[in-house]
């Protein structure tokens, strides 16, 4: 791989199918996400869009196909999990007796150090210590908890605590995030400023290509949610078992696929979208990847290299 292609590596799934026994999943889905992109991944229920977001993690690997990530530089099978991939729940995966600042501090603290040397290099553990707190702090105000770094999961509301898993997964510097539903147990009025977050991260990105730089986040976010689809992503990829299976010869569906992949509208993170202009894009994604009475052919709405 070159430098180039190096910059702007963000993910390639080839030729991916999944099943469990007779229960079809997923089917020869191919996504390629540039480093810096948005990727918002929609579908009914059943999908394999969470079974997708696990074969990225190498927590469960597809039966069929490829999934390439960088690793330390070089590309390579996501057989296993890695730091290069982080990912982020609706459940907060927080431990209730670690405050804010240690329960980010503990990915780099697992990473980088073993029990043996805390347990008997107490000077350089430390020093290691307060290096990892201090790098906490730095992404606990990047999520905009600056003020509550000493607070524990039971003192904070539902917002403050995904701020901080957000911040777990932002601390290891990983080269794609994935979010999985991590809005879904909250209130309107603290999605939305979730969402202003993330948009954010994208301003981030902008300024770092502007300078020549990679884009240090890149993110595929699952949502049911298609008006926080379009308003966080860049692209908008939607998964679906609903499309003409039979054109390939099936004798019934092998599973779900790309059936949509199409820019998406981007804005400001200090920008109020009218959600009625997203009118004319959720209509068509209901028609294509949701509606089980519309088969389309699956690449007739599919933009496999998309120019954002």
């Amino acid at each position: 791989m070159t430098a180039v292609e190096q910059h702007n590596f963000g993910l390639h799934c080839r030729e991916v199918s999944h099943w469990f026994g007779d229960n079809k999943v997923l089917f020869d889905l191919n996504l390629k996400v540039d480093a810096g992109q948005f990727v918002a991944l929609v579908g009914p229920s059943g999908c394999g869009k969470s079974t997708l977001l696990r074969a990225i993690l190498g927590t469960d690997l597809p039966q069929e196909g490829e999934i390439l990530t960088l690793q330390n530089g070089r590309l390579a099978n996501a057989d296993r999990p890695g730091r290069d991939r982080g990912i982020v729940y609706q459940k907060y995966s927080l431990y209730p007796f670690l405050t804010a600042l240690d329960n980010v501090a503990l990915g780099l603290k697992l990473d980088q150090t073993t029990t043996m040397f805390r347990w008997f290099n107490w000077s350089g553990w430390a020093k290691k210590q307060k290096e990892f707190r201090d790098r906490a702090a730095v992404f606990l105000d990047k999520v905009g908890l600056g003020q509550a770094m000493h607070l524990y999961p039971s003192q904070m509301s539902g917002g403050m605590q995904q701020r901080v898993a957000i911040a777990q997964a932002l601390i290891m510097e990983p080269e794609i995030i994935l979010l999985d539903e991590p809005f879904g147990a909250l209130d309107e009025a603290t999605r939305e400023e979730l969402q202003e977050m993330l948009l954010q991260f994208y301003e981030e990105n902008k300024e770092a290509m502007a300078e020549g730089k990679k884009p240090p986040y890149t993110l595929i976010i699952v949502t049911h949610e298609l008006n926080e689809a379009i308003r966080v992503g860049d692209r908008l990829v939607g998964l679906s078992q609903y499309w003409d299976w039979k054109v390939d010869g099936h004798q019934r569906s092998p599973g779900a696929t790309v059936v949509y992949d199409k820019p998406a509208p981007v804005f400001r993170s200090d920008e109020r979208p009218d959600y009625e202009m997203f009118a004319d894009i959720r209509h068509e994604i209901r028609q294509v990847v949701y509606n089980p009475e519309v088969l389309q052919q699956r690449d007739e709405h599919v933009n496999l290299s998309p120019t954002r």
